[in-house]
């Protein structure tokens, strides 16, 4: 498609989730275009690296799934969206495998092994660790051979634009400066997640909660921002990002050591190393402050498993490790919790359709329920696939109305604040939601997270990192919002002066809306 030609649709976000919908619209002949902000790979569905859960046994195993992604979300799995996932998911994975997805096999058979919280084998995997990169790939190239889906990579979504209440399009800065309204006859969010609100994450620089800040702006709904979830196991190295150091290496049998040498996970949970993952996110978290709040060392140890090959298994992780000369084979590994996924997001129906006219989500940017409290390991690429591909149909059914004001009109430079000044305040930012509203929570610590977020003065300036940060700010305050809301401990989400389940009060979602305080409801 010409990149003067408007599109039907607009996606905003190339991973799993924007590609698989984009590819449902062109398959139906619209013209479609996906944006995104940096090059398509850069998503977190690249960096995924345990595998993509999927029931390819039969009715039993659809049934097993479903139980354990209920059990995962604690109390709060919007049951519908679970089975839509467990039931669609293999026809969907069965579509990747036509399209040449080269998931991991043995003997001729696709391998499949367990990740916590799972009551059978059933995750599929790709290259050892790099399932994401791989279905983003094939993924893309079959995208890329479809004459009606244009591909838009260094371009950020600065707002959405509406009419009369319903979505009309999006406003888009190119890389260039320019910004240009983009008129669609629907848009679907597909932008992932907003790990960068936190000082430690696991997620690309990208992930900055662009799209649930720009449907809140539009008056959407936005449900269970409380539960973020940590991976118990990233990478602990001074001045090292937090490199993701897969839950699969505890499904081959990897144990978590405290500074002592001591196997700690008997005392916080049956599954011991395979508990859900908020359990061993908090249990990482509290063996590794001393008597006196000091920090303590918490390590990965694999040395004892001797039935696989760790560079074999784990070949980006162990390429990874060996630049900072570890090995798995030889070495316990330094881990701490890192911000992982967020469960909440821009509220929508099993469809994909949000509480907005003509706008769609899709993916970790979407809340449908699916993962409640917590979300189940590697249930997070499966989700991308069969709601994707789900919204592409509802979005099929909008109506076809277009608006038309493509004028392009430039980026004051003088409006664009200091990078100096960006970055000050961006770390204050995360440094404020890592101290105050992570793993461990209280009111106190809340509400002064609450205080600081609301002071921190930032520009409207449509540059990217402005724009960035203003969406930081808007989904730091929805998730303190909604965490100071829900008085209880559930999922991932634990407070320690209500460190008790509350199903009386708090066994619905949290919705946020912009005309009335948090509520607590089913979908």
């Amino acid at each position: 498609m010409a990149d003067t030609q408007e599109p039907d649709f607009l996606i905003v976000g190339a991973g799993v989730a924007g590609l698989r919908a984009a590819i449902g619209l062109a398959n139906a002949g619209a013209r479609v275009r996906v944006v995104t902000k940096e090059a398509l790979a850069e998503s977190n569905t690249h960096y995924a690296q345990g595998g993509i859960a999927v029931a390819m046994s039969g009715e039993e195993d659809v049934a097993l799934h479903l139980d354990d992604t209920v059990n995962a979300g604690d109390g709060l799995v919007n049951r519908q969206a679970a089975r839509v996932l467990v039931e669609e998911g293999p026809r969907r994975v069965d579509e990747l495998l036509r399209w040449g997805t080269e998931f991991d096999r043995e003997n001729g058979r696709l391998m499949l092994t367990r990740e916590g919280a799972h009551s059978r084998n059933r995750i599929l995997h790709a290259h050892g660790d790099a399932t994401g990169a791989e279905i983003a790939r094939s993924l893309l190239r079959h995208a890329r051979a479809m004459d009606t889906i244009q591909l838009q990579e260094w371009s950020t979504t600065v707002d959405l634009l509406m009419n009369d209440g319903e979505v009309a399009g999006v406003t888009l800065l190119d890389r260039e400066g320019r910004v240009r309204p983009i008129p669609a006859r629907a848009v679907l969010l597909a932008s992932g997640g907003a790990g960068q609100v936190y000082s430690d994450t696991t997620n690309p620089a990208v992930a900055t909660g662009d799209g649930i800040a720009m449907a809140w702006r539009a008056g959407a709904e936005i449900a269970d921002m409380e539960f973020y979830q940590f991976h118990p196991t990233a990478l602990s190295l001074p001045g090292v990002p937090r490199f993701l150091l897969s839950e699969a290496l505890r499904g081959e049998g990897a144990y978590l050591r405290n500074a002592g040498g001591e196997r700690f996970m008997q005392r916080y949970h049956p599954l011991l190393e395979l508990a859900p993952r908020d359990v061993v996110a908090r249990a990482i978290t509290r063996e590794g402050l001393g008597a006196n709040g000091e920090a303590l060392p918490v390590y990965l140890d694999m040395r004892h498993v001797t039935n696989i090959d760790p560079a074999t298994r784990f070949p980006g992780i162990s390429k990874f490790l060996a630049q900072h000369r570890l090995h798995l084979r030889t070495d316990l590994i330094p881990v701490r919790p890192a911000a992982h996924y967020l469960m909440g997001g821009i509220r929508t129906d099993v469809d994909g359709r949000t509480s907005v006219p003509r706008l769609f989500a899709a993916g970790e940017a979407a809340c449908t329920g699916v993962h409640g409290a917590n979300r189940l390991a590697s249930n997070s690429l499966l989700e991308g696939l069969v709601f994707g591909a789900r919204a592409a149909e509802a979005m099929e059914d909008a109506a076809l109305k277009m608006h038309s004001n493509t004028r392009i009109f430039p980026v004051s430079e003088a409006a664009r604040p200091a990078v100096e000044s960006l970055a000050a305040t961006r770390d204050k930012l995360q440094r404020t939601m890592w101290e105050k509203a992570a793993l461990l929570r209280d009111a106190h610590g809340l509400q002064q997270a609450q205080r600081e977020l609301a002071s921190m003065e930032i520009t409207d300036a449509a540059g990217r990192l402005a724009l960035e940060l203003r969406n930081l700010q808007s989904i730091g305050q929805l998730i303190v919002a909604a965490a100071l809301a829900r008085k209880e401990s559930r999922g991932a989400h634990y407070r320690n002066d209500f460190p008790a389940r509350d199903d009386v009060h708090f066994g619905g979602h949290s919705v946020l809306s912009r005309s009335r305080e948090v509520e607590f409801r089913d979908f």
